[in-house]
């Protein structure tokens, strides 16, 4: 990236933007001293809700949205701003420039030039349920794919009907054979698969959190929106079931037993799940108008989430690692710097935000149409231990 002399944006292909690369690196590192938002992406699916469509203000027109990528630096975009002119790059330029200051020297020890931890919204408002699906473990990405860790990851229920449920884990005793079988003749012959005599479901209400790390059986439920905590390495979905529907392009969807059925831990039923991947929350300190809460993740997931509560200013610190949050509850809160290292910034509901571990020390409070309201962020951060 040093060596570039001109950086061309061509987003817009009709409006084309040429830089000169010295100064792209300059915003570049301007991002790595404060909080930052990436663009989101927004996509339909065949199981698709209605959510974010109003509280995202999204185009009414479109039939369903699906996903939202607001975190994964892979997939998103970074906007710089010079003078008038906004200059559209791939987030991961930056985790590319400088992953230290960005990540934090354990984390780029560990992870390389990788942006581990991604944030992404699941909307079954209205719409279906997502395919029953797993994720490998870690030892058979790293066997059958090269990669050295997997998409363990949580459900934060961000809103929910009455009636939502979320799908995870198995049912107690259950025949591994018949249920096995059963799942090739629904891929084979498109024989319905009945997801419920198997997979155990759950109650699912605001503000709960699911833990789903590698091996479980899962998937979300209708009439809910998840944000989706997880580990990057988000390609390695192997579906096993998808309710016999089609997708999009009108074509069956891509069914993964084979992979799914070596990576299945037959041991999480019901108790077990109870026991480990439901709503592990724990007070761990609190303040003048503030409490913090350990929400998980499980034992063999290297991301740590804390959940705040406040109504008055929280202190925070990124301990030299990375920090992902963002705004579950309350209108708006403003992030700012105590030694005024930044500028302001501020997010509303919903909004998912990047604070670089070169930033340090950085305080968030109710702001704007929050007043004193009660607000409340969950924060991610890769565990130390």
């Amino acid at each position: 990236m040093h060596k570039w002399d001109y950086v061309l944006d061509t987003n817009n292909t009709e409006i084309p933007k040429m830089i000169a690369g010295k100064n792209i690196l300059k915003g570049l590192e301007l991002a790595l001293t404060q909080p930052f938002s990436v663009v989101p992406f927004f996509d339909p699916g065949p199981w698709g809700g209605q959510w974010m469509k109003e509280i995202c203000d999204l185009d009414k027109s479109v039939e369903n949205y699906a996903w939202c990528f607001n975190c994964v630096p892979e997939e998103n975009s970074l906007l710089l701003k010079f003078g008038e002119t906004i200059i559209e790059t791939p987030s991961i330029n930056l985790v590319f420039y400088a992953p230290e200051k960005l990540l934090g020297p354990a984390v780029h020890g560990r992870f390389g030039d990788e942006f581990p931890i991604r944030f992404d919204f699941l909307d079954t408002m209205g719409g279906g349920n997502l395919s029953l699906q797993i994720h490998p473990l870690t030892e058979y990405i790293q066997e059958k794919f090269g990669m050295h860790y997997t998409q363990d990851e949580s459900y934060y229920i961000m809103d929910a009907k009455e009636n939502a449920v979320v799908y995870l884990g198995l049912k107690e005793n259950v025949n591994k054979s018949k249920m096995l079988l059963e799942l090739d003749k629904s891929k084979e012959v498109n024989q319905f698969f009945g997801a419920e005599k198997y997979v155990q479901t759950f109650n699912a209400k605001k503000h709960d959190h699911f833990l789903i790390p590698a091996g479980t059986v899962h998937c979300s439920g209708k009439d809910s929106l998840v944000l989706e905590i997880s580990a990057t390495p988000y390609i390695f979905t192997f579906k096993l079931w998808d309710w016999g529907r089609l997708g999009l392009d009108g074509k069956p969807r891509p069914i993964n037993i084979e992979h799914g059925e070596k990576n299945i831990q037959w041991n999480r039923t019901t108790n077990w799940t109870k026991e480990n991947l439901i709503n592990k929350i724990e007070k761990i300190s609190e303040g003048d108008g503030w409490i913090e809460e350990r929400t998980g993740l499980h034992e063999r997931e290297f991301i740590e989430t804390r959940r705040h509560w406040f109504t008055k200013k929280v202190i925070h610190n990124t301990n030299n690692t990375v920090n992902v949050l963002n705004l579950i509850e309350g209108d708006e809160i403003i992030v700012e710097s105590p030694l005024n290292k930044f500028e302001p910034f501020i997010v509303h509901y919903a909004e998912t935000f990047i604070v670089p571990a070169n930033v340090g020390e950085y305080t968030i409070q109710p702001h704007g149409k929050s007043g004193i309201q009660k607000c409340a962020t969950i924060k991610a951060f890769v565990r130390s231990n």
